[in-house]
């Protein structure tokens, strides 16, 4: 399917903590407009930004932490609005770009209009947690490349 200008450009940040000891805890939000459930710091691309600048300042934005480096993946996609959204009347749904977003660990501070709360968890809490499959896949993705790396 060809992606149109009915889709808003956006990224994903899988916002992430490794420890010294190795272990990985990942950053999810609690979502409460437009849908109800758990997501990873995602948002749009703004018209002057890069790709990389959008996953700073989202993960930034939605976390309140601090931003150590970040990966670009060449996972992308799409998905479909489950409903018209009032803000953004003409579009049908969102694209994707996948990064991984290394951030200090910290108190989650989550922007209220948008999240009810954050929390670090482990993988497996974060998968099972997760609302949708989209980031459900690009857990897997970035899950599989820290502990490679």
């Amino acid at each position: 399917m060809k992606i149109n200008k009915r889709f808003r450009k956006a990224i994903f940040g899988v916002a992430y903590f490794k420890n010294p000891l190795g272990e990985i805890k990942y950053v999810i939000l609690n979502r409460k407009k437009h849908w109800k459930g758990w997501e990873f710091p995602k948002g749009k691309i703004e018209i002057f930004e890069t790709k990389r600048m959008a996953a700073r300042r989202e993960v930034k934005e939605e976390t309140g932490l601090k931003i150590i480096k970040i990966k670009r993946f060449k996972e992308k996609g799409h998905y479909f609005y489950d409903k018209k959204l009032k803000e953004r009347p003409k579009l049908i749904g969102q694209t994707y770009h996948l990064f991984a977003v290394e951030v200090g660990k910290g108190k989650i501070k989550v922007d209220k209009k948008e999240h009810k709360n954050g929390k670090w968890v482990s993988f497996k809490e974060a998968y099972k947690l997760l609302t949708w499959p989209d980031q459900k896949r690009c857990l897997k993705v970035v899950d599989g490349w820290l502990i490679k790396n």
